[in-house]
């Protein structure tokens, strides 16, 4: 994948892919070029094989913080974006690769609905967050509505979206919306560590496991278990669910292939 990109910079290694949005100078604050380039590397990630996780992060002090709103009522130029780049939530959470976003600084508007589209969710202890949209009259846009309720349930979905105000990476851990905080000084090396554990693992049954959450989002419960068991069947006949048992007997480390 070549890393022609003016917003955002991708390099992968080891199994693992990071996207991160590269605006420092205005907090990587949204725009139709980044909005364009966002959805281009993602879906040629969606190509690759050798690429089992997906980090997304800012670079900087801010994750991103939505739209870049100087920006736009400048009436800077600016590619102009079509609704098809508007999928970047759908193309973050159905990706085959599993998606962390690595909150690292201001995560609001936009921003904050790529990181619930996400499968997993880190802050920096520095992050705040927002919905923001209906401070600037904007109803939303990235999916918040869908992906939010899943995360922190009905009532404080609608809460952080229509009584928008900034809060803290504790407020975000402590309703779920994050999984764990990390302090500023370790964050690169927390999300690094997390992020080998899963490309370490073995990549079959991590695409299977990506899949069976995403079709139990679609399945009633007895359609969703026939699939599973379908699925369970076949990973346990894969020769790496043959390497996990031979490793485990011999106390050893798992040796999986690229596949």
């Amino acid at each position: 994948m070549a890393n022609d990109y003016e917003t955002i910079r991708f390099e992968a290694a080891g199994g693992i892919g990071r996207l991160t949005l590269s605006r420092p100078e205005r907090m990587n604050a949204m725009t139709n070029r980044m909005l364009i380039e966002t959805r281009m590397c993602l879906q040629a990630l969606a190509e690759r094989d050798d690429v089992r996780v997906l980090v997304l992060t800012g670079e900087g002090r801010g994750f991103c913080p939505g739209a870049d709103l100087k920006h736009y009522s400048a009436g800077e130029p600016d590619d102009r974006s079509t609704p098809d780049d508007f999928q970047v939530p759908l193309l973050l959470h159905t990706l085959a690769q599993v998606t962390i976003a690595a909150i690292n600084g201001m995560c609001a508007g936009a921003g904050f609905g790529w990181a619930c589209a996400c499968d997993l969710r880190f802050a920096a202890t520095s992050a705040n967050f927002n919905s923001a949209f209906l401070n600037v009259a904007s109803a939303g846009d990235m999916a918040g509505p869908w992906t939010l309720p899943r995360l922190v349930g009905a009532a404080k979905a609608r809460e952080l979206y229509f009584l928008p105000d900034k809060f803290r990476a504790s407020d975000a851990l402590a309703m779920g919306l994050v999984s764990q905080v990390f302090d500023d000084d370790v964050f690169s090396a927390e999300i690094d560590g997390i992020a080998e554990r899963l490309a370490s693992a073995s990549p079959h049954a991590l695409r299977i496991m990506k899949q069976n959450f995403l079709d139990a989002e679609r399945l009633d419960l007895a359609s969703y278990i026939g699939v599973e068991t379908e699925r369970h069947i076949e990973v346990m006949a894969h020769d790496d669910a043959k390497e996990a048992f031979r490793a485990f007997v011999e106390k050893r480390p798992p040796q999986f292939g690229n596949h």
